[in-house]
């Protein structure tokens, strides 16, 4: 069983969250943001589909990105140092939530729904919420958006309408957290696409303990990326 929370229900520990499936914590709530900010702080984060109360998650293992480890291809490289797009953050984050909500090639709906997109969005009118955005032709291709707590980001989502224009998003963002020392990117379930970028499964408790000495650094206020990443 899981627990069942109102609007001022604390989440309970993490250690209580299901074996199968695997980190499922509790049910309700709201998405307010100071319930998304304590979730964020205690490894916890929603994913839920429509018509579905909103769930909580804190899966063990927890897959994670240390921007170091980024796995930059060769391919990848020439496309980056050949330049030709234009990298922005924040400057669209709404509709980089749509894209990224959009339906895939073999899905029918999406978890990204809208009161979750209203929600993210007034995170990032309070300056979590981040997005990182690749333009071609004055047309926004591909990108990825998530939440920055001290020297922790939070991956949500990213997308492509272009050949490796969220992975261009992907490669700018670890590069600039590297020069920021952030220490890691939560990118929460373990997928063969996050693995083939350098992402890997690390324990909870180790994840827990990290995260809890990264959150507590300053914040960055400004969220520009250098110019010089791939020069």
């Amino acid at each position: 069983m899981i627990l069942l929370m109102q609007k001022d229900t604390p989440f309970p520990p993490v250690t209580q969250a299901l074996r199968h499936p695997n980190g499922l914590l509790a049910a309700g709530g709201d998405l307010s943001p100071s319930r998304l900010l304590d979730a964020y702080q205690h490894g916890i984060f929603p994913w839920f589909g429509a018509g579905d109360p909103i769930l909580w998650w804190s899966p063990d293992p927890r897959m994670v990105l240390i921007p170091a480890e980024f796995r930059l291809s060769h391919s990848l490289r020439k496309t980056l140092r050949r330049g030709a797009y234009q990298l922005h953050t924040d400057s669209a984050f709404e509709q980089v939530m749509h894209a990224c909500a959009a339906p895939r090639d073999g899905q029918d709906g999406t978890w990204i729904q809208e009161e979750m997109v209203q929600a993210y969005c007034e995170l990032h009118r309070q300056g979590y919420a981040h997005s990182v955005e690749t333009w071609m032709d004055d047309e926004l291709v591909g990108g990825l958006y998530g939440i920055a707590i001290g020297r922790m980001f939070y991956g949500e989502s990213m997308f492509s309408r272009r050949t490796d224009a969220s992975k261009i998003a992907l490669a700018h963002l670890c590069a600039q957290l590297q020069r920021w020392d952030f220490g890691m990117i939560d990118c929460q379930m373990n997928t063969p696409h996050l693995a083939s970028l350098g992402a890997r499964e690390i324990p909870r408790k180790e994840f827990l303990s990290r995260l809890q000495e990264l959150i507590n650094y300053p914040p960055v206020t400004d969220f520009r990326f250098d110019t010089d990443l791939f020069a």
